[in-house]
Formats: C-alpha cells, structure tokens, sequence
C-alpha cells in the first residue's frame, strides 16, 4: 500500500511544477528540440488543439500570472474596474515568460480579452496573433462555416512559420489523441464522484493544468497512471458535502481558495475550473474524410455549457441543473472573478435555476492573486454545516 502513494506524489509533484511554471520551461524544451515546431499559446477557454497539433505545434494555455507573480506594468494597460488575469498577461508578454512563442491566439470571452490581442499587436508579441471569435450561431451553414474559415486562417498562419501541411490523415490522429485526453479527464471526474477523497480538488487541477502546457501524448500517459492509481482505494473518507463550483472557466482561482473550500468540509465533485480541456463533451471523430467538418460539428454540438457562447436554444442553467443531479452534488458554489461580466451576469439565472429545482448555493467571488481565503473559508464552512444538519 506505500507504493501507491509515493507514486502518486511523484506524479503529482511533476504536474505541480509543469502547471506553474510561468516560463514554460518544459514547452521551450520541446520547441528546441525540432526546427519545424512551433509554440503557440493561447487565453482561456478553448481552442481546438488538435489543429496545432496536426500543426507540428504545440498549444500552450496562458492562464495569468495568478498569485505568482507581481504586476507592475501590466496595470498601465488596463482600467482598474476590470478582471485581473489580462494585466497578469501583459506582465508576461513584458518580462520574459513569453519569449519563444510564435503565435498567440485569443478566444472571444469578452471585451478584456479583445482587446488583450490588439496589445498584443501592438506589442509586437509572436509572429501572428488572432481574435479567436468562437460562432454564436450554431446552425451549420453560418456559425460552422464561419468556424471553419476561422481554423483554416489558423492553418495558413502556421503553414507560413514552419511549411508543415496539416493532411486529413494528421489530423484525424491528432483527433485521436486529444479524445483519449478528455475520456482519461472524464475518468478521473466520475472517480472523484463516488470516491472525492481518492484525490483531492487540488491534485486534480494541478494535473489539468499541467496538461496545457506539455505535449499531449505526455498528458495522457499521465493521465493514464492517475486513473490506474485512484481506481484502487486509499485514503479515508470524510463528513464532506459535495458541491459543484461554477463561473471560475476564465480567470483562475488560486489553489489557496480551491483548497479553503476543501477545509471547510466541501468535497469539490465538479467545477469548469479548466474548462478548456473538457470543453467537447465526448469524442470526435477520428475517421472522416473531413477531420476539420468534424472539429467544427463538435463545437456545435458537444460544447460545453459556458458564459463565453450563446445558448438560446440549449440554456446553461438548465444544463447545470442537470449537472447536479447526474453528479448528486449536494449543492453548488458559485465561485466568479471579480468583474468577470460574462459569469455574474450568468449568475442570476443560475441562481434562479437551482431554486426552481431546490438546490442549495452560495456565491462568492475571487481574484487571481487574492492572498486571504479566511472569510471565504466561514463561508463554505457554514453551507457545508446547514446542508449536513437542515437539507
């Protein structure tokens, strides 16, 4: 039984340094050791890895500076009544984290992050730099079409760096690949459902995120020996509620409060932490003619719910009504950046979501280098507490 641990420590240790390694060391050691390969970082949420792959790329996920490193200069860039993670990304773009990378690509969350990639231009940071603007339309003919020129744009840019020619066949593996990421994620998900203490909330996210920043092929073996590690029992269970945490997809929490959540006696089942990486929800296919048609119908199709994308016809709230109920979470944290317009003006709605379907929730909101988690520690202390003695 020690073996089992000590090769988890081990594990998570390595996943630990990988996921807060500002430099992306391990990222500029892969780049050097080809000359057609390419590092192409990019904002949260989601973008489809596979085509950098396929790319000979590498898709790196900036997530800011967090609580790890100080803003100085990025404050100059923006207002003071907006998120922080874009300050802690000019910061990076700044000083030398970002040194290396070719390209920069910037999903459409909301407004800060637009205009993150105009400063990028003008900053003159990496060889190309796109507004990665996600379709709000979802049917085929207009947002997959728009979708598919938007990636094929992506393709050239690449194609122009290093001369690589992403084929149907490169694709379709590099599709393979990224299923087999997200089914070993799910695994460790619905592990964690029934057995939350096999692997803390903490360990979980530290092995996501190290996954944003190394080969793909790494992660999954990763991955993998999580799963053959967690599926056997260890640890000891504990009088926890648990609770699903909702609105943190964009800017990132620091561990500490992930871990104040854990204290207060919340067993964290699900959460949209690293959304990105769970983003299509089941596989794509691997076996089309058409990979790229492929990508581009699992957008439309097998997203996950999100307040970065319009859901008119398939409601977020409803979707995370249902969420709770196929985890048997005993209630939800609504947990948001603070001026993260797109989650809390979610928030309402959710909220009353999970009224109409008695679900108990509380909310609070962070940044990413908040220092003290005291208050938000009672908080989620004193909702585990009713839940155990009232619901």
């Amino acid at each position: 039984m020690t073996e089992i641990p000590h090769r988890l420590n081990a594990i998570l240790e390595e996943c630990k340094a990988l996921a807060f390694d500002l430099n992306f060391t391990a990222a500029k050691d892969w780049k050097k050791a080809g000359k057609d390969r390419l590092l192409v970082g990019y904002l949260p949420i989601y973008i489809p890895r596979e085509v950098v792959h396929a790319a000979n790329g590498l898709a790196v996920g900036i997530m800011g500076g967090g609580d790890r490193k100080q803003i100085i200069k990025g404050d100059a860039y923006y207002q003071s009544y907006i998120c922080h993670l874009p300050r802690g990304v000019v910061e990076m773009a700044l000083d030398t984290n970002l040194e290396s990378f070719d390209g920069f690509l910037f999903p459409s969350i909301c407004d800060c992050v637009r205009n993150l990639s105009g400063m990028f231009k003008l900053l003159k940071k990496g060889k190309f730099t796109r507004y990665f603007d996600y379709p709000q339309n979802f049917e085929k003919h207009i947002g997959g079409t728009f979708y598919s020129e938007l990636i094929e744009t992506i393709m050239r840019d690449m194609f122009q760096l290093n001369g690589v020619q992403v084929t149907p066949e490169k694709l379709n593996h590099s599709i393979g690949l990224y299923n087999t990421n997200r089914r070993l994620i799910e695994a460790i998900y619905n592990i964690r459902q029934e057995f939350p203490w096999r692997l803390s909330a903490v360990d979980t996210y530290h092995v996501l995120r190290a996954g944003i920043t190394i080969p793909v092929e790494r992660h999954n073996e990763i991955l993998q020996e999580v799963v053959d590690i967690i599926e056997e029992e260890q640890g000891e269970p504990l009088d926890n509620i648990r609770v699903i945490i909702s609105g943190s997809f964009c800017e990132q929490p620091p561990i500490g409060l992930i871990k104040s959540v854990e204290m207060a006696g919340c067993y964290i089942i699900d959460d949209d932490f690293m959304l990105g990486s769970r983003w299509i929800q089941g596989d794509i296919d691997d076996s089309s003619g058409d990979p790229l048609n492929e990508i581009v119908n699992a957008f439309l199709t097998k997203s996950a719910p999100s307040s970065a994308v319009y859901d008119v016809g398939n409601p977020r709230a409803a979707r995370l009504v249902e969420q709770v109920k196929a985890r048997n979470a005993d209630g939800v944290i609504f947990c948001a950046a603070s001026f993260c317009d797109p989650a809390l003006l979610d928030r309402p709605e959710m909220q009353k979501a999970c009224d109409a379907g008695h679900i108990a929730h509380i909310n609070f909101q962070f940044h990413e280098n908040t220092g003290q988690f005291k208050v938000i520690k009672e908080q989620a202390g004193t909702f585990s507490d009713s839940i155990k003695l009232w619901v």
